[in-house]
């Protein structure tokens, strides 16, 4: 492992569950799903109905020009990025701008904007669509708003790798300052993908849980009788820093990000490897990259999105990485509360992998009402869960046979 060490000195998640960092980690704790029938248009048409919305706070809504010129993937970013910045306590004006990057992971962009402009071109033809419907649309525009809005001239990039989006912006940011390329990054995902013709994709893949009669029990990671994932949508900004520039500044780190694995299934597009074998190189990665081994794991947040396939394949891998220590480890399903936010999920899940560090409290997953067996996992579910928390890995597995796994640790263990 690099002598260089990074540190995350603030969080900024915006979710179903809660927006901002006391409000979220109560949201998990309370281990009530987010999941409702969705309100942002009209379902009826759909065999879905039901998704995980976020409700902004007045402070934190964009104000009017804003709002008409960006996609809402950029105003959940937006609001993610204010509160991260804010929790780190960084002042942007004290700081060398040229040396403050930005990575963003997403996995559909600006998929409302695009939609809504579809169908201004099929009625009205080229004069039909909105000045901005391409930077509206792009996917690298969440991440090139935030460096223009905080005039951050450090590196700026975008991830686009499905579910693990989030978690690869994360691996990106950790690389820039390892690297010496930047002292401070903003990462994170942002995904808002709660529209007509996304709802509407996954439900032809039948890969969502069709409970639209009790949504609030639709999403059920690891449970005998889930039946797909829920979509949600969401985002996470943390800032992450080079410890001695955090230590000079005066910043008490949250946690370390000690290290990160990847690798590909290489086996189908939206199927995982069925043995978990990829994955579980990705996770021996994580722990190699952090100088860890799995009797140091406290707690694995699972990538865990309540589809059969998934959650088995993702049993399989932890079994495999962690041998005997698998079934010793506590885990827990974040998307059981949040539904499955895509391309934000990774970095949602790392704030949840940062508070269980900072808090000593494992949250519970919702809706575990019968641990699937199969899994032979200890499984978080009714209660939140006190214990000792030193080292957590925190996994993202996504369409296409992307694996992420990410390691988070205790400051003081570097």
């Amino acid at each position: 492992m690099s002598a260089c060490r990074v540190v995350v000195t603030g969080v900024g998640p915006v979710t179903s569950a809660g927006v901002g960092a006391k409000e979220f980690h109560r949201g998990l704790l309370d281990g009530v799903s987010a999941v409702r029938t969705i309100t942002r248009f009209d379902p009826a048409d759909l065999p879905v109905r039901i998704a995980a919305e976020v409700d902004l706070p007045e402070h934190l809504t964009p104000p009017r020009r804003d709002a008409v010129s960006t996609d809402r993937c950029v105003q959940l970013a937006a609001a993610a990025a204010h509160l991260a910045l804010e929790d780190s306590g960084l002042d942007l004006a004290a700081v060398d701008r040229d040396r403050v990057a930005v990575a963003v992971g997403t996995g559909c962009g600006g998929a409302e904007s695009i939609e809504r402009g579809h169908l201004a071109f099929t009625g009205r033809g080229p004069q039909g669509l909105p000045a901005r419907f391409i930077p509206m649309s792009m996917a690298n525009s969440t991440a090139a708003w935030l460096s223009i809005r905080y005039g951050l001239t450090g590196p700026c990039a975008t991830t686009v790798t499905a579910c693990a989006s989030g978690a690869d912006a994360l691996v990106a940011a950790h690389q820039m300052i390892v690297t010496g390329e930047a002292d401070v990054v903003l990462a994170g995902g942002a995904e808002a993908p709660v529209t007509p013709v996304i709802v509407g994709g996954f439900a032809r893949m039948r890969a969502l849980s069709t409970r639209n009669g009790e949504p609030e029990r639709a999403s059920r990671p690891f449970d005998a009788d889930r039946d797909g994932f829920v979509i949600g949508e969401g985002a996470a900004l943390l800032v992450l820093e080079e410890a001695g520039h955090a230590a000079a500044r005066g910043a008490v780190p949250l946690a370390e990000f000690r290290g990160y694995g990847r690798s590909a299934d290489a086996h189908h597009v939206v199927a995982p490897r069925p043995d978990g074998s990829a994955a579980a190189r990705a996770v021996t990665g994580a722990l190699r990259s952090a100088g860890l081994t799995p009797a140091d794991v406290s707690h694995v947040n699972a990538h865990g999105t309540g589809t059969v396939l998934n959650d088995a394949a993702e049993a399989r891998a932890l079994h495999t990485a962690l041998g005997p220590d698998a079934a010793r480890i506590p885990v827990s399903a974040t998307k059981s509360v949040t539904g499955h936010t895509l391309g934000a999920a990774g970095a949602i899940e790392a704030v949840a992998s940062v508070q269980a560090v900072v808090h000593g409290v494992l949250p519970p997953t919702a809706n575990l009402d019968v641990p699937d067996p199969e899994t032979g996992l200890d499984l978080v579910g009714g209660q939140p869960r006190e214990t000792e928390v030193t080292a957590v890995l925190s996994d993202s597995f996504a369409f296409g046979g992307h694996n992420v796994v990410l390691a988070f640790t205790r400051p003081e263990q570097c």
